[in-house]
């Protein structure tokens, strides 16, 4: 293995963590990988002052112009856009590595960040997640440090009242979702709505291929009755498993074996404030493959479920 060849495999994961959190899909975000790739092949090494900084901004300005292209193709998006959800590879982390990733790479944290324009939402992640000097956030979108400062310094503005406020352990986390698994495998309505906050929200994606709300279902009575309802409608056949998505503890939500959801939340450690409910088979493809399971037949996309 050259020694090229050895430096871009030691930097791609956190190329492919920019790309990923730039895009909000993990097939999208291997393409740039893979374009920056490509580049690196052809391009003159012996002349960069850094090759890391040369990848960083390739991987960047990629992913920037791919999400232009995405923006467009979301404005005419059937129903909530909602980011695919990355599976942990391997071991169950530890609570440390949980406990690090959980901020800035949750599916509610990247769905916020759709807010942003894709420079400035390249911008915020370089400076606020991968710590990079203005210098080198000024090089990779071509603007000058004042420029970029004053774009991360909106988007701040932008997002501060949307980003989670509270920080809860893992394992407080882990214990209220397994909580919530049981009561809604078991049909336990009151337990439900126990363990949602008063005003919690449930957002959900079907991409308009399967059953979904066009707006989030808003309070824990509401909520509580869209678990019970399918407990219902499939009793024993509906299973709920707990896993790490995206950093965080989540759960699957599995009908006659077959993937049919990947659930993610926020919380206070107390009470769950926001489902976001993945639906759409097409993003829920690789977890699946990754189970060895069945996806979820699809079923007509008028109806409603969470």
């Amino acid at each position: 293995m050259s020694d090229t060849t050895d430096l871009f495999l030691r930097l791609r994961p956190r190329l492919h963590g920019i790309a990923y959190r730039m895009l909000g899909s993990p097939a999208e975000a291997e393409d740039v990988v893979q374009d920056a790739w490509l580049r690196w092949q052809s391009s003159p090494h012996d002349a960069l002052a850094s090759a890391e900084a040369w990848l960083v901004t390739i991987t960047t300005r990629l992913a920037i112009d791919r999400l232009r292209s995405a923006q467009h193709q979301r404005e005419h998006y059937v129903g909530t856009w909602l980011p695919e959800p990355l599976m942990a590879d391997g071991a169950a982390p530890s609570p440390e590595a949980l406990l690090e990733r959980a901020d800035d790479l949750s599916v509610a944290f990247l769905a916020v960040l759709e807010r942003l324009t894709p420079e400035a939402r390249a911008a915020f992640l370089l400076r606020e997640v991968f710590d990079a000097g203005y210098d080198e956030v000024a090089r990779t979108l071509g603007k000058s440090e004042a420029a970029c400062r004053q774009i991360v310094h909106r988007a701040r503005t932008q997002l501060q009242d949307a980003r989670p406020r509270h920080h809860v352990p893992p394992e407080h986390q882990l214990r209220l979702l397994r909580g919530f698994a049981d009561a809604a495998a078991s049909g336990q309505f009151a337990d439900l709505q126990a363990l949602l906050a008063e005003d919690a929200q449930l957002v959900s994606d079907g991409g308009g291929k399967v059953p979904s709300f066009g707006v989030p279902l808003v309070g824990s009575r509401r909520i509580a009755q869209l678990y019970w309802a399918v407990h219902r409608r499939h009793g024993a056949r509906v299973r709920y498993e707990v896993v790490v998505l995206n950093g965080q503890w989540s759960v699957l939500r599995f009908i006659d074996e077959a993937l049919e959801s990947a659930q993610t939340f926020q919380t206070d450690g107390q009470h769950i404030q926001v489902v976001h409910t993945q639906r759409n088979p097409d993003k829920l493809a690789r977890i699946a493959a990754a189970l060895g399971r069945p996806l979820a037949a699809v079923t007509g996309a008028g109806s409603r479920s969470s």
